[in-house]
């Protein structure tokens, strides 16, 4: 993955939204999701972009909740339309209201 993150702002230019997924279980990571994160949305090519956090693995016991996740990537101190949602990938919820979310607030 870290060879892969330096590619990503190849894709930014004409995006209108982003989505954010992190693993709901693996709080190690969290601070590094947060870092990264943080790098994409303050790169001039996403400053006016949505943002959907999709809270992955909702459907296994004991991870992380949608607020612990929204603190610990401190979305509360952007400056731009966000949604956090839980899902699970592996049973497919959630997955539609957050794309659903994410269209209604593209430009």
């Amino acid at each position: 993955m870290d060879k892969i993150r330096p590619l990503w702002r190849h894709y930014f230019t004409g995006s209108q939204g982003l989505i954010f997924v992190v693993d709901s279980c693996d709080r190690e990571r969290m601070e590094e999701a947060s870092r990264e994160l943080e790098k994409i949305i303050n790169d001039r090519e996403m400053r006016n972009i949505v943002l959907l956090v999709f809270c992955n693995k909702q459907d296994i016991s004991g991870c992380m909740q949608p607020a612990d996740i929204r603190q610990a990537l401190h979305l509360d101190k952007l400056n731009r339309p966000y949604a956090i949602m839980p899902c699970s990938a592996l049973h497919g919820t959630g997955l539609s209201e957050g794309l659903k979310w994410l269209s209604e607030h593209c430009k």
